[in-house]
């Protein structure tokens, strides 16, 4: 009983995957919250295009 328990708390085989999953949910949040900041600068800029496109113009900036 006394191995099985020091087998178990030696195991760092699931640690990786936390971490993974942690590193992940992170670069997540950071893409969530730089894609809402600039939401509105991103909306802008895909409309000035349509704009060009439908105007046959070049689009400014």
């Amino acid at each position: 009983m006394l191995t099985t328990v020091q087998k178990m708390l030696k195991d760092e085989s699931g640690a990786t995957a936390i971490e993974y999953g942690l590193i992940a949910a992170l670069i997540g949040a950071a893409l969530i919250g730089a894609l809402s900041t600039l939401s509105g600068e991103i909306s802008t800029l895909f409309g000035d295009i349509g704009d060009a496109i439908r105007d046959g113009a070049p689009a400014d900036g």
